[in-house]
């Protein structure tokens, strides 16, 4: 019983891997490759770069947006090709006010990490996952102060909360496979954070300079349940008084899915008035992410403690934009950023299967009004792979046991409305 347990847990395991950190929470900065920590955004500084937020001028400043995230994954394993092109919707809600000329205060709403992945039911994969659906929240009350009208420092607290769920395949060896399918959901305990930052503007609306730390955290999930399914009758009959799948079915578990640190660092040159230039060097602190421990228990009693290696890699983004106003209702804007990866080919897993990332982006914002902004941009993405094992390399596999490699792009709309006075 121990062994087809172990089985189980080290499946349901991918709920916790990398559950990819989301770099869209601004339509206006997804135009720009998302760069901002070195830009004066108004309420969105309060997630490029809090620092930033000092240099808000108006009595209120609210921006909102959402992000249509359409990827195209596809498995090539020894059944052919398997495509998940689950949407994800992340979104975003910023206001901020001017309270004094030094003082500033702001509070944001985001989904700063999530994942959507569905596969099918009856891929060769079904037993590590089928379908995945996982949002982390974030909370975010910020205040600034600003000296000498030229260095503004500012921080706050982040209050991260969350949930998911998953299904797999309880695959029994003596059976074919998809007799009866698992439910693993939870809710995330909270966990609060520091993100911190400074931006000096060197030259007044020519150059500046920003820095920002958003420290890590752990998400745990105290309280996980688990449901078993049956495809039918037939089969709930053969299972149901299976020891397995009645002390899974009544089990609970406990895990923690860590949340990297992350170090921004940007700088923005206005050579001319219509033009502005960024570039953002970005820091992820995915190295903290060296194992995950989940505990099985029914009522009181440990079934199961399972540890699974996860060996990631801290890694650094690289972003550059550009934004020209064409008249003073229309912006238009560009940009370009590669995104290394934490995870190595050995721990690739379906839920997300990460790779170098390379990006390519346009957007605009058109004002019919003076105070308010309606906002556009299109990201196109692109895994510099394929990532994985070939299909064909006999026992070596990969740490999930599935021989296969991924190839990995994505379509990303966004849109977004501004207002401020």
């Amino acid at each position: 019983m121990k062994k087809a347990l172990f089985a189980v847990v080290a499946a349901s395991s991918l709920l916790f891997a990398e559950s990819y950190q989301v770099n869209t929470l601004s339509t206006r900065q997804l135009g720009m490759a998302h760069t901002g920590a070195g830009i004066k955004l108004g309420s969105e500084s309060m997630h490029f770069n809090p620092g930033g937020l000092g240099f808000v001028d108006k009595t209120l400043d609210v921006s909102a947006g959402a992000t249509f995230i359409m990827p195209e994954v596809e498995f090539y394993g020894k059944n052919g090709k398997t495509t998940n092109t689950q949407m994800g919707t992340p979104f975003y809600v910023y206001a901020a006010s001017s309270i004094t000329d030094w003082l500033s205060a702001g509070l944001s709403f985001t989904t700063p990490y999530g994942n959507s992945a569905d596969y099918g039911k009856d891929w060769e994969g079904a037993g590590l996952l089928q379908d995945i659906s996982l949002q982390v929240f974030a909370l975010q009350p910020t205040i600034a102060f600003k000296f000498l009208d030229k260095i503004s420092v500012g921080g706050g607290p982040v209050i991260y909360f969350g949930s998911f769920e998953q299904s797999k395949d309880m695959v029994n060896p003596d059976l074919p496979p998809g007799m009866a399918f698992g439910t693993f959901s939870g809710d995330a305990d909270l966990a609060v954070v520091a993100n911190v930052g400074i931006l000096y503007d060197l030259i007044p609306n020519r150059l500046a300079l920003g820095i920002a730390y958003r420290s890590e955290a752990k998400m745990k999930v105290s309280d996980g349940k688990t449901e078993i399914n049956y495809a039918n009758p037939i089969a709930e009959s053969m299972l149901s008084s299976n020891p397995t799948f009645i002390a899974l079915s009544q089990s609970k578990f406990k895990a923690e899915l860590p949340l990297p640190a992350n170090l921004n660092t940007g700088i923005s040159f206005r050579p001319i008035d219509k033009l502005l230039l960024a570039f953002d060097f970005q820091m992820i602190f995915w190295g903290i992410y060296d194992e995950l421990v989940m505990d099985f228990t029914v009522g009181d009693t440990p079934i199961l403690k399972q540890v699974s290696k996860k060996d990631y890699s801290n890694t650094f983004a690289y972003r550059f934009g550009a934004q020209y106003s064409l008249m003073d209702q229309l912006d238009l804007r560009l940009g370009m950023y590669f995104d290394e990866t934490p995870v190595k080919d050995d721990y690739l897993t379906p839920e997300s299967p990460s790779t170098n990332k390379l990006g390519s982006t346009v957007g605009l914002s058109f004002r019919p009004i003076s105070n308010l902004s309606i906002d556009a941009a299109f990201l196109y993405a692109n895994g510099s792979g394929p990532f994985g094992r070939d299909a064909t390399s006999g026992d070596k596999k990969g740490e999930d046991g599935l021989n296969g490699r991924y190839e990995v792009q994505a379509w990303v709309p966004s849109i977004g409305l501004s207002y401020s006075f």
